[in-house]
Formats: C-alpha cells, structure tokens, sequence
C-alpha cells in the first residue's frame, strides 16, 4: 500500500474504487470535466444528492467506477469537511483517505498536513491520462466552506442568509459547460437551522421517551447528585440494534451474532464520542426494575450516575426466550474539538507527571507526532485492528515521517479500552514495556491521539520522539 504526501500521485487500477474517510466527517465528490467545471447540479455529489452515474455516496465510502461515469467526466474531486459545520477542520482529527481496490485490497492512504481555519479540504483527485485512470493526492483547504468549493467548481451559490461559506439552495441558471450554477433546489449543503445536525444514518437530536426510561435514571442520578442525562437518538438506535442482536440470540454479550461490537454501533449510527459505559442487562420488566439493577452493584452503580456522562441512549427488545426481556443502555460524554485537546493534553499532563518523579525533563507537545499518532487511534478505529505495525507494515516511524516529523528517535505506545487519561497512563506505567518508553531519557517530544469506536471501544496512542 502507498503512503502519499500532497502532490503524489499513482496508476488506478480498473474496476470500482473505494474511498474512505472515517471520522467526523462529511464526504462530497465532484465529477468534472477538462475545464476542471461541473455541467450541472448533477455532478455534484454530497450526502442529500448521494448518487451520480458511476460515483455512489454511503457514510463514509464513495464508490467511483469510472467507465461509468457521466460522457465527458475526466475528473473526480474528493472532498471532505466536517460533520458539524460550525467546527473547523483544525479543531477535529486529521482526516485520512483510504483508497480501496475493487477486491477489497487497499491501495494507498493520504494523510494531509492538520489543517487549521480551513472548513473544507480537496482531499485528492481521481483523473484519465489516456486510458487510464491516475489518483493525486492533494490536502488544498478553503476557509469558506463548501460555498468556495462550490464557486471554483461552476456553481453560483446565492445567499438567502445561511451562515457564511454554505451554499444556499437556488434554481439552475442553464445547461451549457461551464455556466454558473446554484445547488438545486432542496440540495442546500447544510441548513444553518438550529438542531439541523445530521448523523450518519440516523437524525441526530434528543429521542423521545416513550417507555419513560428517563424518570427512573435521573432520579437516581439526582440522588447521587449528578446532573440529569437526555437520550440521543443515534444512541438509542444504536442500544437498539444490539438489544434486538442479543435477543436474537437468547444470550447477553458485547458482541452480537452479526460480529459487530456495541462500540462499533453507535460509531456507525453516527454518534462520535470521548467516553462511553454501558448496561447489558436481561430480566427486568419495567424502567425501574432495570435502574433498581443497575444500582445493586458498585461498579454499575458507577456508570448510571458518573457525573461525566450527558446523553444517553436506552433499549429494550422483548424476548420468547426465557431470560428476557433483553436491554440495552448507553452513557456518554460525546465528542467535542475541545473535549479531544482536554483528553489529549491530560494524557501529556499525567505523562510528564511520572517523568518528573524520575527526575526526567517534561515532554513538549509536537504536532507533527500529534497527527501521527491522531491518524493511528482513527486508523486502528476504522480497521478494527490493534497493533504497532498496520496492515500493510507501516510502523510508528513511517507514519511520523509521512507526518512531516524530522525527529531521530520514534517510539511509541498504543491501548484500547480505557476509559480515561489517568486509567491509560497508569496501565502504560504498569508495563515494563511501556513504561520504559514514558521514562526514556532521549525523548524531547509526545504527541496524543485518541479515538472512540472499533470493538474496544477506546483506541490511544502516544507517539514519542528524540
């Protein structure tokens, strides 16, 4: 598998491409010819317009065949930008493109410098050169949103008061290559309405409470003197599905019999987070038969009512099955730009705590082991994979190179599962292994990622250099 930095490019080979982008992102395409302009709204293809001839948009892949596309398209623009888009791209996880062969087998990966005001970035481009097909990799940012994109592209966006740099939705001004265009009409690129967000999959927001989960839980949480929880709807669907999963199969677990993991539906309902706990629980009938459960022990009396968590997402499938009925319940703190500096700059805090009781000088933050690392968590996430070395052999000093990284020294240590920066540092401190590279004298340098999602859950990263 290739490695690319902005400006390689490689030969494509024939048949369906895969292209990836896992993360908090939205995907979009852009199908153009050699004017490098779109002939029509039809050529534009995001997550209300999710389809083109030869190019199909689903979550996080797009699909490009090729000799499928429209007459004329020469093009395929690769864009990403993020999920909530109020957030700058500087502010998330450094997005990487996995591109994918038609037989499952992965072609390269681009990850680009971090971004940091920009909104929006031109990932890659797939383009003919004679009878082929060539991908470039790119990383070119716009602080203006899918608004620049859009204009650069031949689309005229109008402003009917949307937030600066979204597209508003308009009507076509003409057929002809190469004329101004505006989006079709209900093809806004996103509505600036309060509680527009969307996940993947599922409308985000607060679900409702018909079984009334909510009375019970909050009350017990009130007297424990943490602050209420309100339900999330991606993470009740996601509770859902696997209540439905483990009635299925008349047994509790983590994993259900279609070899998804809890941690990996909720991440594909959509619903990013920085921490999450969980209740599997069969038996009790009402609301308050499962909370009175949950409170019977310490460790789960914990979860219901740690003051961290903020949504929540709650289930129940009945069962013919004895031992049912079957739930499932959902706690989370989710995923904010700050909540990832916190969460990161916490695991450098306790870090360097343990490195001053050995009288060693503190390590300073580097961001080009940050993107590294960063991109490793989400890698490992994305591929449901736990290891040093990836897939394709890539190891930590590969990726801090490709990262733009000219440190002398890499080491590194990866967990998975941990719930928090002080319960990942202490087990790093626990291992001879790990902690010898916390102690390493010759390191002057860290970066941190940290990533929700894959069957463990929680993926960290720290990425040391010298």
């Amino acid at each position: 598998m290739s490695e690319l930095v902005p400006g390689g490019n490689m030969p494509l080979p024939d048949g369906t491409l895969t292209l990836r982008v896992p993360g908090p992102f939205d995907v979009s395409a852009l199908v153009t010819d050699d004017s490098g302009q779109v002939r029509g709204d039809g050529d534009f293809v995001f997550y209300n317009q999710p389809a083109a001839p030869g190019a199909r948009l689903a979550g996080e892949r797009l699909t490009v065949d090729p000799a499928a596309l429209r007459p004329g398209a020469s093009r395929v623009t690769v864009v990403v930008s993020p999920a909530d888009p109020a957030t700058p791209l500087g502010r998330l996880p450094v997005p990487t493109l996995h591109i994918i062969a038609a037989d499952g087998r992965p072609l390269a990966r681009f990850t680009p410098p971090r971004p940091e005001r920009e909104t929006v970035l031109l990932l890659a481009e797939l383009y003919r050169r004679g009878t082929g097909w060539k991908l470039r990799a790119l990383g070119q940012g716009y602080a203006d949103g899918l608004a620049g994109i859009a204009r650069d592209f031949g689309i005229d966006v109008t402003d009917d008061g949307t937030a600066p740099g979204r597209p508003a939705a308009g009507t076509s001004t003409g057929a002809a290559p190469r004329a101004s265009r505006s989006t079709a009409p209900g093809t806004a690129v996103r509505s600036a309405a309060p509680g527009a967000a969307r996940a993947r999959g599922v409308p985000a927001g607060t679900a409702p409470d018909p079984h009334g989960f909510l009375g019970p839980v909050n009350a017990a949480r009130a007297a424990a003197g943490s602050p209420p929880v309100s339900l999330d709807s991606r993470l009740t669907a996601a509770a859902h599905a696997h209540a439905g999963a483990m009635a299925a199969l008349g047994q509790l677990g983590a994993d259900g019999p279609d070899g998804l993991s809890l941690h990996q539906r909720v991440t594909a309902a959509g619903y990013p987070y920085l921490t999450i706990g969980e209740h599997l629980v069969s038996g009790p009938r009402t609301p308050a038969e499962f909370v009175e459960y949950c409170l019977s022990s310490e460790r789960s009396r914990r979860t219901l009512c740690d003051p961290a968590f903020s949504q929540a997402g709650l289930a129940r499938v009945g069962a013919q099955r004895p031992g049912g009925p079957y739930w499932t319940a959902l706690w989370a703190v989710p995923f904010s730009p700050a909540g990832l500096e916190r969460t990161t700059r916490e695991v450098i805090t306790l870090t360097n705590a343990e490195r001053a009781a050995a009288g060693l000088r503190p390590l300073s933050g580097d961001a080009p082991l940050t993107t590294a690392a960063q991109a490793h968590s989400a890698d490992m996430v994305a591929r449901a994979f736990y290891s040093h070395t990836t897939p394709e052999g890539g190891q930590p000093w590969d990726r801090a190179a490709a990262a733009g990284s000219s440190r002398r020294t890499i080491g590194e240590n990866i967990a998975c599962g941990q719930r928090s920066p002080a319960e990942v540092v202490r087990g790093w401190m626990n291992s001879p292994g790990h902690r010898a590279n916390i102690l390493k004298p010759d390191f002057t340098h860290i970066g941190v990622g940290f990533a929700g999602g894959g069957p463990a859950g929680t993926y960290w990263t720290q990425l040391f250099g010298g």
